[in-house]
């Protein structure tokens, strides 16, 4: 590597660019501290300034050593994002897509998280919205409450359901 081989990053700083060695060590470091999508780490790679052929390279080395599992980083992000931010299947699909996980690997994190679960954190939700949306009309809460729990990435006909079935939302 020349000395001086430089690049800039987004905010004009000067980055180094990394020989496939370095890169390699450093995605590995990267990938161990939590689990990381080949997106992510395609994208890290070409941050430090690396080819076509030595990012692919790379991240095959890192598929073969464990470091990065598209199946893994999947169950691992929609299971967080469900019981941390409460998210729903929609929405953590959508973010799925966006780290350009496979349709068979986005099944398989669907399918991982507990139905049991998803209908409680559901309930959750829509209890915890009607209660802040007190003195409005019925009609007004259930619409207000439905629409809350879309942005949330729940399927429209599982919150109507339960909007309609639950006593709590039909007094």
């Amino acid at each position: 590597m020349a000395i001086g081989s430089f690049l800039d990053d987004d905010e004009g700083r000067k980055k180094k660019k990394l020989t496939p060695q370095q890169a390699s060590v450093k995605m590995m470091k990267y990938c161990a501290y939590q689990e990381r999508s080949q997106h992510e780490v395609r994208q890290k790679l070409y941050e430090h300034g690396l080819y076509s052929s030595e990012v692919e390279e790379i991240i095959s080395e890192l598929i073969v050593e464990g470091f990065v599992s598209e199946e893994r980083f999947a169950i691992a992000f929609s299971g967080g994002k469900f019981r941390i931010k409460a998210w729903g299947k929609i929405k953590i699909r959508h973010a799925l897509q966006q780290h350009k996980i496979s349709d068979y690997c986005m099944k398989k994190a669907m399918q991982a998280i507990d139905d049991t679960a998803y209908l409680e954190s559901l309930k959750l939700i829509l209890q915890s919205k009607w209660e802040k949306l007190r003195g409005k009309k019925d009609y007004e809460r259930k619409n207000l409450t439905a629409r809350f729990a879309q942005t949330k990435g729940y399927e429209s006909e599982l919150i109507w359901q339960m909007l309609r079935e639950d006593q709590q939302f039909n007094a």
